[in-house]
């Protein structure tokens, strides 16, 4: 270490590196070499050991570290000075609070003033990889004297050090668009570099600002003539270099198509085009295809659709459909190619044609279909899923055009089992068209659909749709006309555009990966750093800030963002926001009549209890569903047969709330660095609140509160900021009533009723869990009709119903009732049945799960009962949390 010679000093250094952190001892005693070599008279040494000494990431070594590097940022030599800037930024890494201690980073910002066009660039990168792991510092306080300093160094840099100058006037918003020209006109000579990566970056920076001018200003109009030819010339890169510029370009043509709107012909495809290439140069001349270049683009597209390549042969096929509902002019055009194309007989191509066609038929109702005959020649060469789906819609939607639209459909339907579900949705639907357009023909042929739709098949979309049909056709034909045979709205030209605020966010990351994968930072880098979601500068004179950070959850300061609760398993449980009111009535049954079995509770007790059972529900054509669709009739009379039922109020919760469990402690001091929190759910007048008791046991004042929820079942999240009105002093206790919602992100939980709580304040963050009971979920509209109430027992299905036992209840029927009613949970009707009261209850849930009970209490000892209570909902998964919720106020 101690040589004169500088290779075999680097070799040194560079073992130094690899094995310090395995042998960290052994490392300390370099050290003072190191602090030697800083003042060594030769710069490469110097610089060679403050860089070597950043590279050592061993805590001990780094407050040696930092005399040597205060020295070096102050060097005369500019080599070392731009080698200490990013070993601020190393260092950082490895201590982040020695370095504001020691001052490094104000001396970093004095950087940005340096004489050295490459000082100034490395400091720039150093800081801008701190804020990037900092996104709430404001390191980078960009004004106009620092832009202009930045904007000199661009010019004399290297061409790294421009790409980390540009990155950093990308996140600067001018105040006003003087200013905005201002940059753009000293960045434009950036777009005539040869590194491809220094143009994307100037493409950022100008695509940024451009927001900000005038489209009148005559700059405006020469700044796009500028933009086009850099991005033209990096199509002449190597096939990879070519596809990241195509990505860009994709994205930069749906926000400004003008720049590269008379370039169509740098776009066509070369032979020797790898795919991947192919298809990104497709989809770019689909988005500058127009009335003035369509004929060229067509001729070009109809050659690609004899090429070998099958991927690029559909996506040109697809092409040709796409210009026909871009451009309305060529649609006659691109038809007749689109029949030429089928006439080759080559099956892709034939089944890619039938596709695009029935698309063209949306856009242009009434105007192409006598292409159809031609179409229905090619009928048996189909064997894909979309176009057969495509070709059924076609025969459906005009079946009054096709004399044998009857056997075209009826010969689909002899597979119908071996179909995939596109097709049999599609065939369903068609073949219901078919029969409101010709009802004396095919009354057979739907039957026999609706059959296979509703009884044979496994699938709930399909078995849904073949309900809503067979329920439609059977009580109101004319509803059904309208409903099914509706007026399509016509299909949009671009329905793979990149949504607004996406392309937006997108733009101000041209030049990295988001714009090659077309998805947002957040969407793929995993990790501690805070990723900022950046948007384009507003076209104001106004200064807001470019990057604006997602809103911070209620009541975190502004700037400052709670981190989020890592994610359990996979978005939406299968449980949750399905709208399971109460059906209109039993499902269409094809049966003589309606088979309970004897697992039934409720059994024919319950029919002679609500009345006699709703005409129809034995019928074996159509069913006609029962006139009481909705509960409407809350408080109409009912059959004799309810004389012994007590009138309950019309289910509106009483004033004096829910049962409220005691308080109980959430997160011990210990875990929390002093800060205690306990607390409980509320439920009172429709109003949810968790009550919070924060106790502070530290020695210090807490201050700064907020609250955030993770994700969870029922998409709980708080209604407001966490309001902790003064400082928190040692050993003070506060109780705070937090109001909640349930309009917050849904995700399926393990439990169900599982809730993952961050709470941050001036020293930490702190996450932990808790169980809520389910009852403060209960809402007051949970009182069902009772007609409905035996129709949706009845239809949800017997293995849906769960049973269970809740022992020594101190209460009798009516303190039952009066109990759970408080609660929330309704009763419906009440019977005696062998000395035996029998409850039958109803219950809501927030997100609009209706839960049934029937509650049998059996009298036990003088003062306590033993109840049994069954429990029937369409998500049986709450079952058990309800069952919950039942013991909890019951016996409390």
């Amino acid at each position: 270490m101690q040589t004169d010679n500088l290779e075999l000093k680097k070799l040194v250094y560079l073992y130094l590196m690899n094995y310090a952190k395995s042998q960290p001892d052994m490392a300390i005693m370099a050290v003072n070499t190191f602090v030697k070599d800083c003042e060594d008279p030769n710069p490469l040494i110097r610089a060679l050991a403050v860089r070597t000494m950043g590279c050592i990431r061993v805590d001990k070594i780094t407050e040696y570290l930092c005399e040597p590097l205060r020295k070096c940022l102050k060097d005369e030599d500019p080599y070392v000075r731009k080698t200490a800037a990013v070993c601020v930024a190393k260092l950082h890494d490895i201590n982040a609070q020695l370095v504001e201690d020691q001052g490094f980073l104000d001396t970093l910002k004095d950087l940005i003033s340096d004489s050295n066009p490459m000082v100034v660039a490395n400091a720039v990168a150093a800081l801008s990889e701190i804020a990037e792991s900092h996104p709430s510092s404001n390191l980078l306080d960009l004004n106009p004297q620092s832009i202009n300093k930045l904007l000199t160094a661009l010019n004399e840099c290297t061409e790294w050090g421009q790409i980390f100058i540009l990155d950093c006037l990308a996140n600067y918003t001018p105040k006003d668009d003087r200013e905005a020209q201002s940059i753009c006109e000293r960045v434009t000579p950036r777009l005539s570099h040869a590194n491809s990566a220094v143009v994307l970056s100037a493409v950022k920076v100008l695509m940024k600002f451009m927001e900000m001018l005038s489209k009148d200003l005559d700059y405006y109009g020469t700044l796009l003539k500028k933009l086009a030819p850099p991005l033209v010339t990096l199509l002449s890169a190597e096939p990879e270099l070519q596809y990241v510029a195509l990505r860009n370009i994709n994205l930069i043509v749906q926000k400004r198509p003008e720049i590269l709107k008379h370039e169509m012909k740098v776009f066509f495809v070369k032979y020797n085009d790898p795919i991947y290439v192919k298809l990104e140069k497709l989809d770019i001349m689909i988005r500058l295809a127009s009335q003035a270049n369509i004929a060229q683009v067509l001729a070009e597209l109809k050659e690609y659709a004899t090429e070998v390549d099958v991927d690029f042969v559909r996506k040109a096929v697809r092409a040709i459909g796409r210009c026909a509902i871009k451009v309305e002019q060529s649609a006659e055009r691109c038809v007749s190619t689109l029949l030429d194309l089928i006439q080759t007989k080559v099956n892709y191509v034939v089944q890619e044609a039938i596709v695009v066609i029935k698309d063209i038929f949306r856009k242009y109702p009434n105007k192409y279909e006598s292409v159809i005959a031609t179409l229905c020649e090619n009928l048996d060469s189909l064997d894909e899923p979309e176009a057969r789906a495509a070709m059924i819609w076609i025969v459906g939607e005009y079946a009054e055009r096709i004399d044998n639209a009857d056997e075209l459909l009826e010969s689909f339907l002899e597979g119908f089992h071996d179909e995939s579900t596109q097709v049999q949705l599609q065939l369903l639907t068609a073949i219901v068209k078919l029969f409101l357009k010709k009802p004396t023909e095919t009354q057979e042929l739907v039957q026999q659909v609706l059959s296979l739709a509703t009884q044979d098949s496994d699938n709930p979309d399909l078995r849904d749709r073949g309900y809503i049909y067979w329920r439609l056709l059977s009580t109101d034909p004319v509803a059904a006309k309208e409903v099914v045979l509706a007026e399509k709205p016509l299909i949009s030209e671009e329905t793979d555009l990149i949504e607004p605020t996406l392309l937006d966010e997108l733009i101000c990351y041209i030049g990295t990966l988001a714009s090659v994968y077309h998805k947002p930072p957040s969407a793929f880098v995993e990790g501690g750093r805070g990723v900022v979601h950046k948007s384009l500068p507003p076209r104001t004179t106004s200064s807001e800030s470019t990057e604006s950070p997602e809103t911070a959850p209620a009541g975190a300061p502004p700037g400052e963002q709670l981190d989020v609760i890592p994610t359990q398993g996979d978005l939406l449980g299968d449980l949750l926001n399905l709208d399971l009111g109460p059906p209109v009535s039993g499902p269409p049954l094809a049966t003589s009549s309606v088979q309970m079995g004897a697992v039934d509770l409720l059994g024919s007790g319950l029919d002679s209890l609500m009345g006699d059972e709703p005409e129809g529900i034995g019928a074996s054509n159509f069913v006609s569903p029962p006139a009481a669709a909705v509960p409407a009739n809350l408080g109409a009379p009912m059959g004799s047969g309810l004389s012994d039922l007590f009138d309950l109020t019309s289910g509106v919760g009483t004033l004096s709330g829910s049962y409220v469990a005691p308080k109980a402690v959430w997160l011990p001091a210990m875990k929390a660095k002093g800060l205690e929190i306990s607390g409980t759910f509320t439920r009172q007048v429709g109003s949810i609140s968790m009550d919070l008791q924060l106790t502070n046991k530290a020695l210090q004042v807490m201050t700064d509160f907020a609250i955030q929820f993770n994700r969870n079942s029922f998409g709980l999240a708080p209604a407001a900021p966490l309001q902790v009105h003064a400082p928190l002093s040692p050993n003070q206790t506060v109780e705070i009533s937090l109001p909640l919602n349930t309009v917050g992100s849904v995700m399926k939980m393990e439990p169900l009723n599982n809730l993952q709580v961050a709470v941050k304040n001036n020293i930490d963050v702190f996450y932990f869990s808790t169980l809520y009971p389910l009852h403060i979920l209960f809402v007051e509209d949970g009182k069902m009709d009772r007609q409905m109430f035996l129709a949706t027992w009845k239809d949800i299905p017997n293995e849906n119903e769960a049973q269970f036992q809740i022992r020594d209840c101190p209460l009798n029927a009516e303190a039952v009732s009066s109990r759970l009613q408080s609660s929330n949970i309704f009763t419906i009707a009440k019977r005696n049945v062998e000395g035996q009261d029998m409850l039958y209850q109803s219950l809501k849930l927030t997100n609009g799960i209706w839960v049934l009970a029937e509650l049998r209490i059996q009298p036990g000892n003088p003062s306590f009962m033993d109840l049994e209570l069954s429990l029937k909902c369409r998500a049986p998964e709450v079952s058990q949390h309800v069952y919950q919720a039942y013991e909890t106020i019951l016996k409390n």
